[in-house]
């Protein structure tokens, strides 16, 4: 195994973590503007904003000499299965957003986004029918324990656990639709990044978001222009930037670590986000989690340090 090939196996996980943060930073921008200009709009926000940025990002890869005679890189062999697997990821992330931004409406914000990650056993289940990964024992192992930690979580706080009511509250509803989409989008940029054959992950990961995002912005922003206008999210433009410019980050660094490892593991350990966003709901948004809500992010914790065990063999 080569040099190169030995770094990948561990470098995953802190561009995993990385993603996860600016996701965090993200979402609480999002959720600002979600109630001043609504959620499809807020949505939009994150592709149309980030989109510079993405554009620029691949731009300075190309520029940056590569090899040992300095020559710049040589495009990706493009492929209709490639931009096929693209497609579909960029369509149902639109989807998942804007059922998340919903699911933040219904409860609050730490709680709102540990429901999108109902994603994390969907996304084992898509692997394994569509791209053919298997998950490990202790990969397995690891998404049902943070898998339990969210249904702790879903449940709002009133309700009872054998509630039907609670189980199909819109808050529950909004989080399993966003994690269905989230799931579906996650395969789509893994079955992408396979698509496009032998590539430098970090070059795979920039023209995977750089596509995706501009379909975004033509199609989800002709949507909102037709809909709504587009003036109020640029009226809001310095919130509409900083969501724009983390998403962007993010998703850089997830079609980057998607190209790395199976997206089991690599949305498993995403889930730090959830703790990121404890963080952000009681020191930033002043709001309180009971001790089920606790007891269930502590779960995920656990589920985190298990899918990080196979790094060690």
């Amino acid at each position: 195994m080569s040099d190169v090939s030995a770094s990948l196996l561990w470098l995953w996980v802190p561009i995993t973590l990385f993603a996860a943060a600016a996701q965090t930073v993200r979402n609480t921008a999002q959720r600002t503007l979600t109630d001043e200009v609504g959620a499809l709009p807020a949505t939009l926000v994150r592709f149309m904003f980030g989109l510079p940025l993405t554009l620029v990002w691949v731009v300075l890869l190309y520029l940056w000499p590569s090899g040992t005679a300095g020559s710049a890189m040589a495009l990706p062999d493009f492929n209709w299965p490639y931009l096929g697997w693209i497609g579909m990821g960029a369509f149902f992330q639109i989807f998942a957003t804007a059922a998340l931004l919903r699911a933040m409406q219904e409860r609050n914000f730490a709680v709102a986004v540990t429901l999108a990650k109902t994603e994390v056993l969907q996304v084992a289940l898509f692997g394994v029918v569509l791209l053919q990964e298997l998950p490990t024992q202790i990969a397995m192992l690891a998404m049902v324990v943070a898998t339990l930690g969210v249904l702790m979580l879903s449940l709002p706080r009133q309700g009872q656990l054998l509630s039907w009511r609670a189980w199909c509250s819109k808050s529950a509803l909004y989080g399993l639709l966003a994690g269905a989409g989230f799931a579906i989008s996650t395969i789509g940029f893994r079955g992408g990044a396979l698509a496009l054959g032998e590539i430098a992950p970090w070059v795979s990961g920039a023209w995977g978001v750089l596509i995706a995002q501009s379909l975004q912005s033509v199609f989800l922003g002709g949507w909102v222009a037709w809909r709504s206008g587009l003036a109020p999210i640029f009226r809001a433009w310095r919130i509409s930037l900083l969501a724009g410019s983390m998403g962007a980050a993010a998703s850089l660094a997830w079609f980057t670590a998607y190209a790395m490892h199976s997206v089991a593991d690599v949305r498993t350990l995403g889930m730090i986000e959830v703790v990121f966003s404890y963080f952000v709901s009681r020191r930033v948004l002043h709001e309180n989690l009971s001790r089920a809500e606790q007891i269930g992010m502590a779960l995920m914790l656990l589920g985190l340090v298990l899918i990080c065990l196979p790094l060690g063999t």
